[in-house]
């Protein structure tokens, strides 16, 4: 893969085993050829217990970027346990979209062939920047045209699914559309639209420090694409839920 040194190949899984988790799920990936950039789901190369394992390493590197802060942890009571800490929130809630496989959705057939236009949102998402790690946080709107074919899925589910695509770090304009590929293949409607507002902190906290900018980006597929009063009816309904 492009990025990565050539895989060296093991001749045992007991080879394997003396390598940290996080080498091992980097041979499972190079080995499948299989891209593991920063918004990627890599759960399909996680075995069980080695979350824990990552869990452990991460807080090791950590704590060296903390020292190499020139901070010191061990007298300084406020960050005696942050290596520990950050670690488990990358891992387990931040980031946590990049290692857990997709929830559990259940699907229901469009037993009575709604096809008039629905709106889910808003929905409050997080996520991280890829460049500089800092906060995004915003609202999601979706727009679903359904067909007679379409599968129906309930309210609280469009939340799991934005929850899990949103948890890893990205840029606003890749996550909107993971997360448009995403429905599109679960529901299969006629038309798609999704929108989402942000506020990103890296604007906040570096650079021009300005907090009062928004980024507002959509994806618009199918009906929504095609026809514009469609489109403009979805818009001017998404104005007055803001």
């Amino acid at each position: 893969m492009r990025g990565e040194q050539a895989t060296p190949i093991f001749r045992s899984e007991e080879d394997l085993a003396r390598l940290a988790a996080s080498e091992r799920i980097r041979y499972r990936l190079m080995g499948a050829d299989c891209r593991f950039h920063a918004n990627d789901n890599i759960s399909a190369y996680i075995q069980d217990g080695e979350i824990d394992e990552l869990r452990t390493e991460v807080e090791a590197k950590m704590q060296e970027v903390l020292r190499a802060l020139v901070i010191d942890t061990e007298s300084d009571h406020n960050t005696n346990e942050t290596a520990k800490r950050v670690a488990k929130m990358f891992l387990t809630e931040v980031f946590r979209g990049r290692y857990v496989p997709m929830p559990a959705v259940t699907e229901f057939p469009n037993a009575e062939r709604l096809n008039e236009l629905m709106i889910v949102g808003p929905i409050k998402v997080r996520s991280a920047c890829s460049h500089h790690l800092c906060p995004i946080m915003g609202k999601v709107w979706i727009g679903i045209m359904p067909n007679e074919h379409s599968n129906l899925i309930g309210l609280s589910k469009y939340a799991r699914i934005c929850d899990w695509i949103m948890s890893r770090p990205q840029i606003q304009e890749e996550a909107v559309t993971m997360l448009a590929n995403e429905l599109q293949s679960r529901v299969k409607p006629d038309g798609l639209a999704i929108v989402m507002e942000a506020d990103h902190f890296c604007m906040h906290w570096r650079g021009v420090k300005d907090d009062e900018s928004m980024m507002t980006n959509s994806v618009m597929r199918g009906a929504f694409l095609k026809d514009a009063n469609l489109r403009r009816e979805f818009l001017s309904l998404l104005s007055k839920k803001v």
